[in-house]
């Protein structure tokens, strides 16, 4: 039966919604399932091969870019969110709108093509996110009719949570979700209108972590709600001797010479564009912090050549300490090397299962979207310390500093560090994930659907 089933995967052109796309993909090969992943030809480019004993069930699909009608507003070949500027993403949504006659929802609804939402987000940030009568009518303007409506936990999570936004952030999210943007519609829309033609809804995450959200979210979504796992990535463990060439060799280098569970990794991705101020101010709590760091930073737009990212001087006033490296990181070979023993990051949910699967301990800085509610529960659990803000949104370098001592090295920080340590049992067992939870969304894809019929 597995073998004559055919998944078809449509995942957002943000390569936080296409690498776990494509871990599920890989994760549902493995029980004989063909699968074809569809997106524009760069950004199929830039995605990892299958591995080989998977590439006869696992097919990339290109669609041309499409081009729209007033000329090019996006920059020349961008194709996911991290080819762009912000501002510029709803122009994204607007041209990737063009595509939506052969894949509209509608059509496979006429087709008898079952169809599931996959949310590469946690549990608990859709359950935050509420049910879709909350987003729309007269249920958004009772329940979210501003932003500060988003500052506590809504009133159909019933147990004690603190996942919720600060007012900073609830700012921003709140117009990004509800405002209509140049695609003619706002994301809020266009999340109710899938929710509400999908039959199921498939959430990137287990029971073991945020069971109650699970089980609240079934109640929500008034369908069935399947975790599919963490779908953690394959341990890099040992890998890292084959990075030799270049500044990378060297780098590793440096690491195979620092003390075991030592080194901070600090690394906010590609799509958190950081601003001057906030380089800096990590850059200055890095140094009285005392600790060895291995920072792996994107040259931002702001800084003309790679040495503009840094304050002057920082890099000679921690050499030999500190590893600053400019562009790609092999993050998984990184976070998998002994010396790494915790990481100042941004909070998604896709680095916090990489890094949890090792067990190190988290420093979370949240920058945007979810972040912030990722950090809120990681913080309950005990298994983060956020860097403290001010009400506008900014951190000092004493926040830093304070932050990384605090979970890495302080006596207080011990329990937090024994709790992450623990974590990696749940984050880091593939059989959990591959025979458990995906044998359970693989078993809901060969049945399921014919009972909801």
């Amino acid at each position: 039966m597995a073998g004559k089933m055919h998944v078809v995967m449509l995942p957002w052109s943000a390569f936080g919604h296409m690498i776990p796309f494509f871990h599920l993909a890989i994760a549902i090969a493995k029980a004989g399932i063909r699968v074809s992943l569809v997106s524009t030809p760069r950004n199929i480019q830039r995605l990892l091969k299958p591995p080989p004993n998977l590439s006869s069930l696992i097919k990339f699909v290109e669609l041309p870019f499409p081009v729209m009608e007033n000329g090019s507003i996006l920059p020349e070949g961008a194709e996911a969110t991290v080819d762009m500027p912000f501002e510029k993403i709803q122009y994204l949504k607007a041209a990737l709108d063009l595509l939506q006659h052969p894949f509209k929802h509608s059509i496979a609804r006429e087709h008898g093509v079952p169809l599931v939402y996959f949310s590469v987000f946690s549990a608990s940030t859709l359950a935050f996110v509420g049910p879709a009568y909350s987003l729309v009518g007269d249920g958004r303007r009772r329940l979210r009719s501003s932003p500060e409506s988003m500052t506590s936990p809504p009133e159909w999570i019933s147990f004690p949570s603190s996942v919720a936004f600060k007012g900073y952030e609830a700012k921003a999210v709140y117009s990004g979700f509800f405002t209509n943007n140049a695609s003619g519609t706002t994301d809020a829309a266009r999340y109710v209108e899938i929710i509400n033609s999908c039959q199921a809804v498939a959430v990137r995450s287990c029971v073991e972590y945020e069971g109650e959200y699970l089980n609240l979210l079934g109640n929500l979504m008034g369908k069935p709600v399947i975790p599919v796992g963490l779908l953690p990535p394959e341990k890099a463990e040992g890998r890292e001797i084959q990075i030799t060439d270049g500044s990378w060799g060297e780098n590793f280098k440096w690491l195979n010479e620092q003390k075991p569970k030592s080194v901070v990794f600090v690394g906010f991705g590609s799509e958190c564009k950081l601003t001057k101020d906030q380089v800096h101010e990590i850059a200055y709590g890095l140094e009285p912090s005392e600790l060895p760091f291995l920072w792996a930073l994107r040259k931002p737009d702001w800084a003309i050549e790679d040495a503009d990212a840094l304050p002057s001087g920082f890099s000679g006033r921690t050499s030999g300490r500190g590893m600053v490296c400019m562009g790609w990181a092999p993050q998984m070979e990184i976070l998998a090397h002994p010396s790494i023993g915790g990481s100042l990051f941004h909070s998604g949910w896709g680095s916090v299962i990489e890094t949890l699967q090792f067990g190190h301990c988290l420093i979370v800085l949240p920058i945007i979207i979810d972040q912030g509610l990722n950090a809120r529960l990681l913080v309950e659990k005990g298994l983060a310390v956020e860097v403290e803000r001010r009400e506008d949104g900014s951190f000092s370098r004493e926040d830093i500093a304070k932050s990384l001592r605090l979970a890495t090295v302080s006596e207080e920080g011990e329990k937090l560090r024994i709790h992450a340590r623990e974590a990696a049992a749940i984050f880091g067992d593939p059989k959990l994930h591959q025979d458990h939870y995906i044998g359970g969304f693989v078993k809901y894809l060969k049945t399921g659907f014919a009972k909801q019929k």
